[in-house]
C-alpha cells in the first residue's frame, strides 16, 4: 500500500459523487469501488459501519472514514489554498513535533504519515533523501522540504503571521522541565508567560526513553512526562510557540525584545532555560556523517537500527542508559570508554553484565570515523590507551554520549558565565542582568536531572514574582 485511497459508494449516492468530485478537483487518485456491482464491497462496508450499509465510506491509508464532509477530507488529505501538505515522520521525532505544531498553529492541514506504521513510507523517504532516512520529510504540492525550519514552511506555504507587540510578564526560552515549571508556577502567580522553543518542548528529557528517578513515577517515559507537564502550563494559561529560535535579547527601557528569525516578542522579564546540546568527538567522519550513522539520540534514531549493531561512545549515565535502550532492539551495542573505569552511577553498571547482546571496550580513544563503499558508516577506529594499538570497531550505526554544551551562545554580552559557557546565578536564580533569570542545565552547577530541572523552574518563578512585584 503506498498512501492508497479506496472510496466505497455507489453511482446514485449525491455524498459519493460529492466526495468524488473534491478528490478529483485536488488531483488526488482514488479507487472507486461501487458497493451495487461488488456484493465484497457491500460487506466490507457494513463491518466498517458496525452493520449499517453507509456511503461513501473512504478508506485513507488504512483508515476508515464514514461520509466525511468536505472540510473533514481536507484536514486528513492535508489540502489547503496553498496545495496539498504531506508529512512523513514519527511520533518520536522532536523535529516533526514541531512541524506539525507549527502547521497546526496555523490552521494548516496536513496528512500526516507515521513511518513507523507504514512501512511503505520508509523507502520513499530513504528515495527522497538520496538513501538517508531523514525525517520530517515534507511534501507541499510535490515540492520536498526535508527537516525544514518553521521560516521554511512560513514562506512556502505564504503563511501571515500576525507581529504581536503584546508584552508579556515573562518570556521563558527553552520549553524542557525547567521552563515548563516556570510558566506552572508564574501563571499562578497571574502572571502571564510566553515560552519560545526552538524546536519541540521537553528538552533533553523528550529524548529519554525511559526515567525511573522522577518522584511520583516509579517508571515513565520521557515524551510522556513531558507532555503532562506541557499540558498543566496550557491549562494555567501559558502561551507556548515551538519552532522559535531566539537570536538576541535587547533591553529597551522597562520592556526586553526578544528576537526570533521571525519576528519579536516583548516582555516585563525573562528566563533563560534554554538547557544544553550533546558534545561532539571533533574527530574525521564525524561532521559528514551526522544524521547518517552518527547519532546523539538513542530515542530519535534507534529504531533504524532494528536488528542491527550500534556503537555507543561514553561511560557515564546517559551512554550506559542509552546503551540498554537500545539493546532491546539492537542485535549488539558496543560501549566505547575512553577511561578504565566507568563514571556512571553503579545502578547502570550493575546492569551491564545482565544484558547479553551489550561488549564492553575499555581505555579506547576514539580517532575517526570510517566510511565503507556505499558512503555510508561503517565503523570506528580506536586506540587502546594502554597498549597504543589501532583497531576498527565495526557496526551499523554510532551514538555519542560524552557530555553537554550549555545553550547559551545568543546570550553572550546579555548575562555572565563562567569558562565552560554556563550562566552565573545567584540568590533566586538571579544573572548578572536585572530581570533576567536562569534556570536549568544552562545554568552554571545545575544537576542534569529532570527532578532538579522543575526545581530550578520552581526557583525562577519566585525570583520572577519578587522582580515582577516590585
Amino acid at each position: 500500500m503506498n498512501n492508497e485511497i479506496i472510496l466505497y459508494g455507489a453511482d446514485w449516492c449525491p455524498d459519493c459523487r460529492r466526495a468524488k468530485a473534491f478528490l478529483k478537483e485536488h488531483n488526488i487518485e482514488y479507487t472507486f469501488i461501487d458497493v451495487d456491482l461488488d456484493e465484497s464491497a457491500t460487506k466490507t462496508v457494513e463491518t466498517i459501519n458496525n452493520g449499517k450499509r453507509i456511503i461513501p465510506t473512504i478508506i485513507i491509508n488504512g483508515k476508515s472514514y464514514t461520509n466525511p464532509d468536505n472540510n473533514h477530507l481536507a484536514s486528513v488529505l492535508g489540502i489547503n489554498e496553498q496545495g496539498r501538505v504531506i508529512l512523513y515522520g514519527a511520533d518520536w521525532c522532536p523535529d516533526c513535533r514541531k512541524s506539525k505544531s507549527y502547521l497546526a498553529d496555523n490552521k494548516i492541514n496536513f496528512q500526516f504519515i507515521d513511518i513507523d506504521s507504514n512501512e511503505w513510507a520508509i523507502p520513499l523517504v530513504e528515495k527522497i533523501n538520496n538513501g538517508k532516512r531523514k525525517i520530517p520529510t515534507i511534501l507541499i504540492n510535490d515540492e520536498v522540504f526535508v527537516e525544514p525550519e518553521n521560516s521554511t514552511l512560513r514562506d512556502a506555504l505564504k503563511i501571515n503571521e500576525e507581529k504581536t507587540e503584546k508584552v508579556f510578564d515573562s518570556i521563558i526560552i527553552g520549553g524542557g522541565a525547567a521552563g515548563l515549571t516556570t510558566a506552572i508556577y508564574a501563571q499562578r502567580d497571574r502572571f502571564e508567560t510566553l515560552i519560545l522553543e526552538k524546536k519541540t518542548i521537553g528538552g533533553n528529557a523528550f529524548l529519554t526513553e525511559r526515567i525511573e528517578n522522577y518522584p511520583g513515577f516509579t517508571s515513565i517515559s520521557g515524551p510522556d512526562l513531558m507532555d503532562k507537564m506541557e499540558e498543566q502550563a496550557k491549562t494555567y494559561g501559558a502561551t507556548i510557540k515551538t519552532g522559535e529560535e531566539v537570536i538576541d535579547i535587547i533591553k529597551e527601557k522597562d520592556v526586553f525584545v526578544v528576537k526570533t528569525k521571525s519576528k519579536h516578542f516583548l516582555g516585563r522579564s525573562v528566563v533563560l532555560s534554554t538547557g544544553s546540546t550533546y558534545k561532539k568527538l571533533n574527530i574525521p567522519g564525524e561532521s559528514e556523517l551526522i544524521g547518517s550513522g552518527v547519532h546523539f539520540c538513542a530515542t530519535c534514531d534507534g529504531a533504524f537500527y532494528r536488528d542491527r549493531e550500534v556503537i555507543v561512545i561514553g561511560g557515564g549515565n546517559s551512554a550506559l542508559e542509552e546503551a540498554i535502550f537500545l539493546s532491546g532492539f539492537t542485535k549488539k551495542v558496543k560501549i566505547i570508554n575512553r577511561n578504565e573505569d566507568f563514571t556512571a552511577s553503579r545502578t547502570y553498571i550493575d546492569k551491564l553484565p545482565l544484558v547479553e547482546n551489550i561488549e564492553t571496550y575499555n581505555n579506547k580513544e576514539s580517532l575517526e570515523f570510517k566510511v565503507g563503499e556505499n558512503g555510508a558508516f561503517a565503523g570506528l577506529e580506536v586506540r587502546d590507551k594502554v597498549s597504543g594499538e589501532q583497531e576498527i570497531i565495526t557496526a551499523d550505526g554510532v551514538f555519542i554520549f560524552i557530555g553537554l554544551i550549555p545553550n547559551n551562545q545568543s546570550f553572550k554580552g546579555l548575562v555572565d558565565t563562567n569558562d565552560q559557557g554556563f550562566i552565573i546565578t545567584t540568590g533566586l536564580a538571579k544573572t548578572s542582568t536585572e530581570g533576567v533569570f536562569a534556570a536549568g542545565d544552562n545554568r552554571a552547577g545545575a544537576i542534569a536531572q529532570v527532578a532538579a530541572a522543575t526545581g530550578e523552574g520552581v526557583l525562577a518563578s519566585y525570583g520572577l514574582r519578587e522582580f515582577l512585584k516590585d
